[in-house]
């Protein structure tokens, strides 16, 4: 992968992010690896609409792995992951 994904704060959005770059380099389509981690998003966050998880899952994907940015995104309300001691 080549990237550092501990600079993700949210572990739910680290998970997304993840599963779908492993996913489509183990040759799942784009839609098929964005209903995955949409899928991966509502596990994580039973209260969130379908509408809110993908919106939420499309704007991580082409922060992270389109536009390759590394600042904050808009997202849940999770927190951050607490650093490692």
């Amino acid at each position: 992968m080549g990237n550092d994904y501990s600079q993700i704060a949210r572990r739910c959005e680290r998970a997304v992010v993840t599963a779908y770059r492993d996913l489509r380099e183990h040759g799942l389509s784009d839609l098929e690896a964005f209903t995955a981690c949409t899928t991966l998003y509502r596990i994580h966050h039973p209260e969130a609409s379908i509408s809110e998880a993908r919106r939420l899952v499309a704007e991580w994907i082409d922060h992270h792995v389109v536009r390759h940015a590394t600042g904050p995104t808009p997202g849940c309300n999770c927190p951050a992951d607490e650093p490692n001691p």
